[in-house]
């Protein structure tokens, strides 16, 4: 079975609402049609596991005409519903999946608020799906880190640069000891900075960086675009002796995803950009973990979940949450994938992040914190593997800083004043 879990607000018999639900996804309609058999439902029909009330509310969070109609404006229930639908109404087909989880529930006319919380699949029915190329172990192996997080940082100005400028800005990155290097979600492919031209500029400076130090920095190069297009970048990269395709997931959906994926051994750079338009509001849209089970059963290697404490409206937890999702196996083998903070992030929010998170396994990006370091670049590296130490050592950033100048230069500028 393929479970799924929602949030919903409805004036209605949770119960009638619950087995609409099911039957609306599944093999039933608004009523019984000719052919729909007891055997037929028995088969393929959904099954409402539970439904359990979490709150009340005194007006509708979205407006229903149907309910208008009706008349039915009074308070209204919110319940977490949990549905089971058979993996035989889907095969293995991602964007059937993410329809019959979701599909034209956000339509009916009986809620005022819906929300697909969580999407669970059997180990079994996971591995019918696509796994990541390379995942945490092949991001580290390919990079040459271990034992503590990847530190990088994103290609600023974010756009307006030529590619000979981009490349000096990653040679000078790769030279002050950057894990990774990435452009930013709205890097495409632009007529002063063309995406080929920028693979073939950068990727000659990060391969002379591998010949002279034996370290080949990761960089994930922004190719969002239509299908083919796509294909056609990953294989120049993967020419180039690049290792990293960043996408924006939401732009370019599941199936382009997923064909990506089967077309090539780059590691995915899932960007999330856009998301906040379906998980912001607590009753409209998909929360991060029916978010993050669909695009990883699409076999990407990484994941955005922003930062902590950061310049987006994440809440703490909310950012633990993802990032946790991210390191827990969905299958029998190791189909984790590498959560990516980033938003704001420096020296100073690395401590609480390793501490909400309980792992190293993770990338941490910095743009300003690295970029805007009044000691440059480098030194902003410096600070954030300090950082590190002082978490390692169990001392605060405070006292470590003392002996560590780039860390406390880092703590002077970006942390709180007065």
């Amino acid at each position: 079975m393929i479970r799924a879990a929602y949030l919903v607000e409805t004036p209605c018999p949770i119960a009638d609402v619950a087995a609409m639900m099911a039957g609306e996804q599944s093999a039933g309609t608004f009523m019984r049609v000719e052919g729909e058999t007891d055997a037929l439902r028995a088969r393929f029909g959904a099954t409402v596991v539970s439904t359990a009330e979490v709150g009340r509310s005194e007006t509708p969070s979205l407006r229903s005409a149907w309910a208008e109609r009706k008349g039915l404006t009074g308070p209204r229930g919110i319940y977490r519903v949990v549905i089971d639908y058979p993996e035989d109404n889907v095969g293995v087909n991602l964007p059937t999946l993410a329809s019959v989880v979701a599909g034209n529930l956000y339509d009916l006319g009986e809620v005022t608020g819906l929300k697909l919380l969580d999407v669970s699949v059997t180990p079994e029915y996971r591995a019918r799906y696509d796994l990541p190329a390379m995942g945490i172990s092949g991001t580290r192996a390919s990079a040459g880190v271990q034992g503590r997080p990847m530190f990088g940082t994103i290609i600023k100005p974010n756009i307006g640069l030529a590619p000979d400028q981009i490349a000096d800005l990653v040679q000078r990155l790769c030279e002050a000891g950057t894990d990774f290097v990435k452009d930013d979600e709205i890097a495409g492919t632009h007529p002063h900075a063309p995406v080929q031209d920028r693979i073939r500029a950068v990727m000659d400076r990060v391969r002379r960086h591998r010949d002279r130090s034996g370290k080949l920095v990761m960089v994930a190069f922004n190719i969002t675009d239509e299908t083919d297009a796509m294909r056609r970048h990953a294989d120049l990269l993967a020419a180039e002796e690049g290792t990293c395709a960043m996408v924006s997931l939401n732009w370019v959906g599941l199936s382009a995803v997923q064909t990506l994926r089967r077309h090539s051994g780059l590691a995915i750079h899932g960007h999330r950009n856009g998301f906040g338009g379906m998980g912001r509001h607590p009753l409209l849209g998909m929360g991060v973990r029916a978010y993050q089970v669909l695009y990883r059963l699409a076999g990407i290697d990484h994941m955005h979940v922003h930062g902590m404490g950061g310049k987006f409206s994440d809440l703490d937890e909310d950012v633990t949450e993802a990032a946790l999702h991210c390191l827990q196996p969905m299958g029998e083998g190791d189909d984790r994938v590498m959560p990516i903070f980033s938003s704001g992030q420096w020296a100073g929010t690395l401590p609480h992040t390793l501490a909400q998170i309980g792992s190293d396994d993770l990338m941490f990006l910095s743009g300003g914190g690295i970029m805007a370091h009044p000691g440059g670049p480098a030194a902003g590296l410096v600070s954030l593997r300090q950082a590190h130490e002082a978490v390692v050592a169990g001392v605060s950033l405070a006292d470590h800083a003392r002996a560590h100048p780039e860390l406390a230069q880092a703590l002077a500028t970006f942390g709180p004043k007065g």
